[in-house]
């Protein structure tokens, strides 16, 4: 108990290491893709493939927390990309069954 920064989960997690860079954005844009538009879930892809390469590269340097953060960020992303991909296909299937609806009738 001498070492007040000591995580006992994790031994040797560093609590004070820095967190990657868009770890936050990241997370933010993943649960805005689902939410909002298919564009934050790209976005959130690509900020996110640079920080996934530091902490792979040297992950003693930042937090695992924000490594974490990073993760579920891209999981939401990529399922926001595939409901907007599912909507696109149910849009048009609504609309070429509409259309071929119309042609019958006339």
């Amino acid at each position: 108990m001498n070492e007040p920064n000591k995580d006992y989960l994790r031994p040797g997690s560093n609590l004070n290491a820095p967190q990657l860079p868009n770890a936050t954005a990241t997370l933010v844009l993943g649960i805005l893709s689902i939410v909002v538009c298919f564009i934050c879930g790209i976005i959130a892809l690509v900020i996110s493939n640079k920080d996934v390469s530091m902490y792979k590269a040297n992950p003693e340097l930042y937090s695992e927390a924000s490594y974490n953060n990073i993760k579920a960020g891209r999981i939401c992303a990529i399922i926001g990309l595939a409901l907007q991909l599912v909507g696109l296909l149910f849009y048009i299937i609504v609309f070429v069954v509409a259309v071929s609806a119309a042609s019958m009738a006339s």
